[in-house]
């Protein structure tokens, strides 16, 4: 049966831009849903000391969950050859933190979109720079895991690989018991396409997903897809929301991880609304695994 953990989307600007909470207070407020464990991120302010690498691990361990993931952002698809070089750096000290704390779980990303790259040149980048930490993660027992993503909050371009043609085929260039999808249901709708069709070019790599939903404020569907899910800044249509009363189809989703034997963490990025919101997907994510992997 998967395991459930859960990211502090509402509390994103606090823990990594002012400062206004403690890292051991969301571990706090986390601990006390009905979840396996919590999935982190590098850009937490209070991860730039290594000393409290550990100390965060004991804190959450010492409540009987873990740290299965590790959130990041590499960027890949710079032209600069001494910038990939030190992202390269960077997504290995993000491997060195997925370690120290316990997980099994580090997010890769392809990088930006930027205007003068062509699709095969930024495969081409993405994939060479994955491959170059893969020796490195395999040394450290991580897995890399390639999201269907959007944008960084700090890029000032879009993903690369947002696009499912392009996002497929990354992952088919890389060939490694190391690497993996982290599937996201509903960064599909920010690129104006079907999130199960996603699902069904990639299930066999999915190794963890991030579970969320989104909200059609006004249009449909119809006049999301019209619109290029690439464009600077998110799409104006979507929102995000509780889990289970948007977008996404749960029920054809967990069927699919199940048809192919999925057994991998999966982590709310939601709650936006305060953790009254978050308990909330919680029980609607914990009972849907319960129905389709019942034990």
């Amino acid at each position: 049966m998967p395991q459930l953990a859960v990211f502090p989307k509402a509390f994103m600007n606090a823990l990594c831009k002012d400062g206004t909470m403690r890292v051991s207070e969301w571990i706090d407020l986390a601990v006390k849903l009905d979840i396996d464990g919590l999935e982190w991120y590098a850009g937490f302010l209070e991860m730039q000391n290594e000393d409290n690498w550990a100390r965060f691990r004991s804190e959450v361990e010492d409540q009987g969950k873990k740290i299965p993931m590790m959130c990041c952002s590499p960027d890949f698809t710079h032209p600069d050859p001494a910038f990939r070089t030190n992202e390269i750096a960077k997504q290995k000290q993000w491997i060195n933190m997925t370690f120290a704390l316990g997980g099994s779980y580090c997010r890769v990303l392809s990088g930006q979109k930027r205007p003068e790259l062509s699709i095969d040149n930024g495969v081409e980048l993405a994939a060479q720079c994955i491959e170059a930490c893969l020796p490195y993660a395999a040394d450290h027992g991580i897995t890399l895991i390639l999201e269907n993503h959007y944008k960084d909050d700090f890029w000032e371009y879009p993903e690369f690989a947002q696009k499912m043609d392009v996002f497929c085929k990354l992952v088919n260039r890389i060939d490694s018991p190391n690497f993996g999808v982290n599937y996201d249901p509903s960064n599909t709708y920010l690129a104006g396409e079907d999130p199960i069709d996603l699902l069904k070019r990639v299930s066999n790599r999915v190794v963890t997903m991030h579970a969320s939903d989104r909200y059609l404020k006004e249009g449909t569907i119809e006049d999301l897809r019209k619109e290029e899910g690439g464009a600077l800044g998110y799409a104006k249509r979507l929102s995000h929301g509780e889990i289970g009363k948007g977008l996404n189809d749960y029920d054809a989703i967990f069927a699919e991880l199940k048809r192919v034997g999925f057994n991998g963490w999966i982590s709310i990025e939601d709650g936006v609304d305060g953790m009254d919101q978050l308990e909330r997907s919680v029980t609607f994510v914990r009972k849907k695994i319960s129905e389709h992997w019942p034990e």
